[in-house]
């Protein structure tokens, strides 16, 4: 009896790795945890993990676990804690249970501490950072053991007690396992476990002053959730070594179908920063306007700009799960969110660079009401009305005096409809001082609304426009990539690589129709893209519109 659900999903190591413990009986169900660290914003990167790990769960009528591995009070913050939150059931998942955090867990990890201590396993460190680097050795000389080696037992517990109580100052003295100096991997040279930070703690408080190590933490964690399989990506492959030494030692964990770590290579996206880090560096300084910023590849800045869920989960799904390490092409992940949009998001104008087009031979001071569909290929989304009168806006790069015959848009002379209403001719235009183009003067067709030009005449453009007397004044913000070149990460700083047209701004006019728009909700802006209201700076009497992906792949 299979234990997936009825959909089909394309298979990948992992699940080979789950189907087989559960044929053997290794695992009756399956637990996951995605255990983020509360130091910044979530990223793509960890999409592609939420989607792995809360996928597996579900699909195998399993759990997953949110934990906050918080172990660094003094770069973690509530208001990450709330953001990761956030995203995780944005994205369409949630979670087994509470919320844990290895925090929870404080105490017991204490005690395992001492536990290791009593076996002669961890001692307290008086080496200062610098002098701990020199003695750990490099990739080819082996480390030397440190002077504090061979404390005894009853002695390093008193000082472990001692660095609880606060009696040591920041960085005087650390807890480490007593592993292998010689080891051929640099984890496993008697790494910290332990160390001294005087920080408040988001959940904890101010009850402790030395804090566990994520790399004692994190095994700890998993095994003490009963976490079956727990997926991480390749950076963390030798520390498994780590995790199974610290769980191999510790009497509480020797249950033969205790936690496994199994890697997968993480995200790598073309024109994109993944580390959190540096990503931080580019909101202290100011480079963006913060963590959600619309250029910044995190979760809260996707959604800002008008990013699906269901767009990104179905990249998720389209990358897979190796452990081949490769750069994903970004096209990829915007060919995801142009077909979503396309098939949904409905149909509106806009003008971004707009100039006035009068139709002299209008009848009425008074716009008419045309019903446009909402999608023109979807009759369940309904239609709109568009008012349509005597002056109307296009934009500037949909007229021009002459032309060959490749432009398709408004010439003088010559005749092309306007999206969703009239067939219209340019008659004249007028300028300002500097040769622009501010008024185009038309006649119109008055029976040709919603019909093919009549009498054989040839009329193949179709340009879009507002009407002059309801259009609602716009910002448009044109997002691009934030880097320039590919791999930004290559360069010394990230300053070479950014990309300085990453935001133009324009002003416009919209259909009075979007003035009540969703934020967060796409429209196709027939002809010029894909666009969402502000989550923040968009209000119904001053719209702000940020462009969430070209109509077509432009690069």
């Amino acid at each position: 009896m299979s234990h997936m659900d009825t959909e089909v999903r394309p298979s990948n190591f992992i699940r080979n790795i789950i189907d087989e413990d559960l044929n053997s009986g290794k695992h009756t169900s399956v637990h996951t945890r995605f255990p983020p660290e509360p130091n910044g914003y979530l990223h793509i990167g960890h999409a592609k993990s939420i989607c792995l790990n809360f996928g597996i769960a579900k699909d195998y009528q399993g759990q997953c676990n949110l934990r906050f591995d918080d172990t660094n009070p003094e770069k973690e913050d509530i208001d990450y804690v709330n953001s990761i939150q956030e995203d995780v059931k944005w994205l369409g998942f949630n979670w087994t249970g509470d919320i844990c955090y290895s925090s929870n867990y404080f105490d017991q990890l204490h005690q395992y501490a001492v536990e290791l201590i009593n076996k002669g396993l961890a001692y307290v460190c008086f080496l200062n950072a610098e002098q701990t680097r020199e003695y750990r050795g490099t990739l080819t000389e082996p480390g030397k053991p440190s002077p504090y080696r061979d404390t005894s037992v009853e002695e390093n517990l008193s000082l472990f007690e001692k660095m609880r109580l606060g009696e040591f100052k920041e960085g005087e003295c650390a807890l480490r396992a007593k592993i292998d100096m010689a080891s051929p991997f640099m984890c496993m040279r008697d790494p910290v476990i332990y160390r001294i930070r005087f920080a408040h703690h988001h959940q904890t408080g101010d009850k402790w002053c030395i804090y566990p190590m994520y790399d004692f933490t994190h095994c700890i964690s998993d095994a003490i959730e009963n976490i079956t399989h727990s997926l991480c990506t390749l950076e963390f492959q030798d520390n498994r070594r780590l995790y199974d030494w610290v769980l191999d030692h510790l009497d509480d964990f020797q249950a033969p179908n205790r936690t496994r770590q199994y890697e997968f290579s993480r995200l790598n996206l073309e024109y994109t920063l993944m580390s959190k880090r540096k990503l931080n560096d580019l909101v202290e300084r100011d480079i963006v306007s913060g963590w959600d910023d619309p250029r910044m590849p995190t979760i809260a800045g996707l959604r800002r700009r008008g990013y699906t869920p269901a767009s990104i989960r179905e990249f998720c799904q389209r990358i897979g799960i190796t452990k081949q390490e490769n750069m994903v092409e970004v096209a990829m992940l915007e060919a995801c969110i142009r077909e979503d949009l396309n098939e949904n998001a409905p149909r509106a104008m806009a003008v971004l660079n707009p100039i006035k087009l009068v139709i002299e031979n209008y009848p009425s001071e008074q716009p008419e009401i045309i019903n446009a569909p909402a999608h023109p290929n979807k009759e369940e989304m309904g239609k709109r009305e568009l008012a349509f009168g005597k002056e109307i806006y296009i934009d500037a790069d949909d007229f021009r005096e002459e032309a060959n015959k490749k432009y398709k848009r408004l010439v003088l002379g010559k005749e092309v409809r306007l999206r969703n209403a009239y067939v219209i001719k340019a008659e004249r235009f007028e300028t300002d001082g500097e040769g622009n183009v501010t008024t185009v003067y038309c006649s119109y067709d008055n029976e040709t609304l919603g019909k093919n030009p009549a009498d054989g005449r040839k009329v193949k453009g179709v340009i879009h426009w507002v009407d002059a007397s309801t259009a609602k004044p716009a910002e448009f913000r044109i997002y691009n990539r934030l880097f320039s070149q590919a791999n930004p990460a290559e360069f010394d700083t990230v300053d070479e690589a950014l990309n300085p047209e990453s935001l133009v701004v324009k002003q416009g006019v919209v259909e009075a129709s979007l003035v009540n728009s969703p934020a967060e909700k796409a429209y196709q802006f027939e002809r010029e893209g894909y666009f969402c209201a502000d989550n923040k700076d968009s209000k119904a009497d001053s719209l702000v519109f940020n462009m969430t992906v070209a109509l077509r792949e432009s690069f």
